[in-house]
């Protein structure tokens, strides 16, 4: 019987505070399912035997382990809730006569419960839902799905050894914080207050700081490798500027409404707002931590879900026509009329093609650009810093005879002159100069580029100019080689053409990859011929894999934030709740209680998802400059899926809190 104390006084405690331990055991299970089926799919057999399988299994790791990293962190946050709840017990055992010794033996058992719950929970959800979340994850990549259940023993193993862990350290933090308190404390623990912070002023404008450099960050880039570069700062100055303000503006705030004596010394005011005064900080960490998740969500949700329902936007943009050949020459003689005319006609006899088979021809030299012009980067994966990143890309030289068939204008240039179009980057100076050649006077810069229709986008940094004679003007680089002995110049023949079917895309373009595989070469450097519908498969397995994680993610981050509105709601319920019972006993009524708790939810209520909204405004500039490195250029589009996403995720928290309001009024109005 003495053996069963502890374990019997755990179970106990577990059970008589069950409205804090379910919420709490439930996060943690669905942590557990989540890793164990991100887990799970990473090595999931079926997919693993697809096409671009190697892709998807890279992926995936990174939300399991994302989801391992939130978990630690996001299970401390709400263990320190649930142990300031216990704090009033745990001193009443300790003045009852147990030492701190005993109370670790209950703290024990009530973590080895919880923990060995939650875990197997989540393990037997995970088992049940792997199969669906593997049949959801194959649909969104248009393969063929197998309906066989199977068990993903290593993933098992992983989740226990994991979450065992983080269940460790719980238990070790939450002996720690009891060992340093002392049993009066902990008696009064639920009502001590917080000290008024000294300095709040110098807080709140650190960070209006912080917050105003990250926002900068986001609008005053330009380039898509820019704003991933600098993706990483500007989160942690938003986060740390969030918790500041919020932290210190709560204070202000609630400073501000109490001198207003007008609507502080209101029944419906007074109660909420002496209550927040009461946790000033505490309650904006809460407020700042919901912000955070919130605009998590939103920002993941907005650009998987931009980039997976765009994706026949960019795989159009990427690959223009239904098939695409581009072939590459080392010499100028390869892009001669006689030479791409023969090309044509062997194209044309393979493939049946009776008409014109209409193409470009360019000069394509790999560099870094300036201010003036571009230097030679003779080697294209060469070391440089991450700063330069946003300049290397590649100078396309264009003829004039070219450019103005495709383009149907009549320019007329000197030999000295050129036109100029930059892809992210905007050209301002009178001239252009490349490395070791002349400098050629900028007649015009264009507006836009037909070329797109052959050539694609491109996610780097480019720079079309149109020249009288393209050999002319790369000859001073034309015998430059690599480290590796080839040519850094190259001249490229673009055609593409579209057919009737996707089966006949893909035919097509086999067969002139054949056609190219069995010639003798002679003068050319690199073949590559592309079929849209052959791309499709791949950019699903991309995108759909991208937004299934966004899926996945977002409801472990939905379920964080709700979980710490719930937590919050019903901790400052039982803090609040002798007030409150002193307040009925000097007529305040039930009504007047629900008018008070509205007051303050409605005081604060919207903060978290207002400035949420105006991350989400900021962030936008990094958003739409990252779906650019995937390809994906049609800003309507993507402002219509980022409003979708507020809305949805606006209704949602609005009902959240609302129904987490009403445990809040229970507590307080009826005194269990």
């Amino acid at each position: 019987m003495r053996g069963a104390f502890y374990p019997k006084l755990a179970w106990n405690g577990i059970r008589k505070n069950k409205r804090l331990y379910l919420p709490y055991i439930l996060a943690g299970s669905v942590m557990v399912m989540m890793f164990y089926i991100l887990s799970f799919l990473s090595d999931s057999p079926a997919i693993a035997e697809m096409r671009g399988g190697s892709v998807v299994e890279s992926i995936l790791p990174l939300g399991s382990n994302v989801i391992g990293i939130f978990s630690i962190l996001f299970l401390f946050y709400t263990n320190s809730f649930l142990i300031r709840q216990r704090y009033h017990e745990f001193g009443l055992y300790n003045v009852l006569g147990m030492d701190k010794r005993n109370i670790g033996k209950i703290m024990v058992w009530e973590c080895f419960i919880v923990g060995i719950i939650a875990i197997v929970l989540g393990l037997v959800a995970g088992v049940a839902l792997s199969k669906a979340a593997e049949l959801v994850l194959l649909n969104l990549l248009g393969i063929d799905i197998n309906y066989e259940l199977s068990i993903g023993f290593k993933a098992l193993g992983q989740t226990i050894l994991i979450f065992g862990v983080i269940y460790l350290l719980l238990l070790c933090n939450s002996l720690l914080r009891v060992r340093h308190s002392k049993p009066l404390e902990l008696m009064k623990s639920n009502k001590v207050g917080e000290r008024l912070p000294k300095r709040i002023w110098p807080e709140a404008i650190l960070g209006v700081i912080l917050l105003g450099v990250a926002y900068y960050l986001a609008i005053s880039i330009e380039e898509p490798l820019a704003a991933f570069s600098a993706f990483f700062v500007a989160v942690i100055l938003v986060i740390c500027g969030t918790y500041e303000i919020f932290m210190a503006g709560s204070v202000v705030f609630c400073k501000l409404l109490q001198k207003n004596k007008r609507y502080y010394y209101n029944k419906k005011h007074f109660v909420s707002v002496s209550s927040m005064v009461y946790r000033m900080r505490r309650n904006g960490a809460g407020l700042a931590s919901i912000c955070i998740l919130l605009t998590m969500v939103l920002v993941m949700a907005s650009f998987t879900t931009s980039l997976y329902f765009g994706m026949d936007n960019t795989l159009n943009a990427r690959y223009p026509n239904g098939v695409n050949i581009a072939v590459s020459f080392a010499d100028f003689g390869g892009i001669s009329d006689e030479n791409i005319a023969e090309l044509q006609s062997d194209i044309k006899e393979e493939c049946g093609i009776d008409g014109e088979l209409d193409g470009i021809r360019n000069g394509k030299i790999p560099g870094l650009f300036t201010e003036k012009g571009i230097t030679i980067v003779p080697d294209e994966d060469a070391d440089y810093f991450i700063s330069t990143y946003n300049n290397l890309g590649y100078l396309y030289l264009i003829s004039l005879a070219d450019y103005n068939r495709i383009a149907e204008t009549d320019y007329t240039l000197a030999d000295d002159e050129c036109l100029l179009y930059s892809v992210h980057n905007e050209f301002t100076y009178d001239t252009f100069t490349m490395e070791y050649g002349e400098p050629y006077k900028v007649k015009s810069v264009l507006d836009d580029f037909s070329y797109d229709e052959y050539l694609g986008v491109f996610s780097m940094p480019v720079v079309y100019i149109v020249v009288n004679d393209i050999e002319a003007f790369a000859k001073p680089v034309l015998s430059m080689k690599n480290s590796a002995d080839e040519p850094i110049v190259l001249f490229d023949w673009h055609c593409g053409f579209d057919v009737d079917t996707a089966e006949e895309e893909i035919a097509t373009a086999n067969a002139i990859k054949e056609m190219f595989n069995q010639a003798d070469g002679g003068n050319i450097y690199s073949c590559n011929v592309v079929s849209r519908e052959d791309k499709r498969e791949d950019f699903f397995n991309l995108y759909g894999c991208l937004f299934f994680l966004g899926i996945m993610l977002s409801i472990v981050f939905l379920l964080a934030a709700v979980l710490i509105i719930y937590y919050k709601q019903i901790s400052e319920g039982y803090e609040d709740q002798s007030r409150f019972e002193i307040m009925q006993k000097v007529g305040m009524t039930k009504r007047d209680i629900k008018k008070s708790i509205n007051s303050q939810i409605l005081t604060v209520f919207f903060l978290p998802l207002i400035f949420a909204g105006i991350h989400l405004c900021f962030a936008f500039p990094f958003i739409w400059k990252m779906l650019m490195l995937f390809g994906l250029n049609n800003l309507p589009f993507i402002i219509v899926v980022m409003l979708i996403c507020f809305g949805i995720f606006g209704v949602f928290y609005a009902v959240v809190y609302k129904i987490t309001s009403n445990a809040y009024y229970s507590i307080v109005s009826s005194g269990k």
